[in-house]
């Protein structure tokens, strides 16, 4: 038992569709439990989270959700349906400029089922996840998006390796063989979970702590943590902005390198010559509206509405 906040956290699994009951499995959680009770240095505190950050830190999130008289399409990709409207397909990058107060995060925390959207549509792959109020059920169990947070929300009482398989052993729970083929099913996961790792260059800390990486490679194991659950769309929320400049260029250099193997991604971001060079349509949001979209060479070079120029002006000075 893990206390007040393990409880949270099994509330909050529950609440998004998961079984909970299986965090009561140590052996599928391993040392989570003890880890806890002795308060080991490495652990951190699980109890300093409150139940919605707990929540965050899951990684089981995705789905999708929408703002007031939208729609979002990720039918053969994206379609961002406004009085501008923009349109990134399948293996494109889709940039997300504004200030803060814009609506940047509001509108990532929708798709990702963080906040219930009051009206307009989602669809994925020609499937309606939102529509008019009412969230669908999720699609064999697994949400379409992945988001990587600005803060990392990585657990503290886990091992990199632990935290990046965590939500695929969740959800192995629920598979009807999983009881005849658990140990197959549990080594896909750690060779895939090893592979991410190796892709984002931190395989040899697999066995680490959070507390034990820098800023740079806690935010690069987020990333492995999203990929590991095979969304189809990835969101980041501007993931360098609790870096320093160093760091920062570890973490860019692994999402330039899923640009570049066409991942469908959804970038919030203030790192505006990243977002020209790394993007294929680019939207500049204004008070929960989009303001203005285009191509990164027509939002950066020829912007059409004076607050898209303000915003840019401020930037390059």
């Amino acid at each position: 038992n893990s206390g007040k906040a393990f409880e949270q956290m099994k509330r909050w699994i529950a609440a998004q569709g998961g079984d909970a009951r299986v965090l009561d499995d140590v052996s599928l959680l391993p040392q989570a439990a003890v880890r806890y009770e002795l308060k080991a240095p490495q652990a951190g505190y699980i109890h300093h989270m409150d139940a919605q950050k707990i929540g965050e830190s899951s990684a089981i999130l995705g789905a999708g959700r929408k703002t007031k008289d939208d729609a979002i399409d990720f039918a053969a990709g994206i379609v961002l349906k406004e009085k501008t409207g923009a349109k990134v397909e399948q293996g494109q990058t889709l940039a997300i400029l504004g200030s803060s107060g814009s609506g940047k995060t509001t509108l990532l925390r929708c798709l990702n089922a963080l906040e219930q959207p009051d009206a307009g549509c989602i669809r994925v792959a020609g499937e309606t996840l939102f529509d008019g109020g009412v969230r669908a059920a999720k699609r064999g169990g697994r949400l379409p998006f992945g988001l990587v947070f600005q803060a990392f929300h990585l657990f503290p009482q886990y091992t990199v390796r632990e935290n990046v398989t965590l939500a695929g052993r969740l959800q192995a729970k629920r598979r009807p063989d999983y009881r005849v083929n658990r140990r197959e099913i549990l080594q896909r996961i750690d060779d895939e979970a090893a592979r991410l790792l190796g892709q984002v260059g931190l395989l040899a800390q697999q066995d680490r702590y959070p507390g034990q990486l820098s800023g740079g490679q806690q935010q690069r194991v987020a990333i492995a943590r999203a990929l590991a659950l095979q969304p189809d769309v990835l969101c980041f929320d501007e993931p360098t902005s609790a870096l320093d400049p160093e760091l920062t260029g570890e973490v860019l250099r692994v999402i330039r390198s899923l640009a570049e193997r066409r991942m469908t991604m959804i970038v919030v971001t203030h790192e505006l010559q990243f977002a020209h060079d790394v993007s294929d349509q680019v939207i500049f949001l204004e008070r929960g509206v989009v303001a203005e979209s285009g191509t990164p060479d027509e939002l950066f070079l020829h912007p059409k509405n004076d607050r898209t120029r303000q915003f840019l002006a401020a930037y390059v000075k």
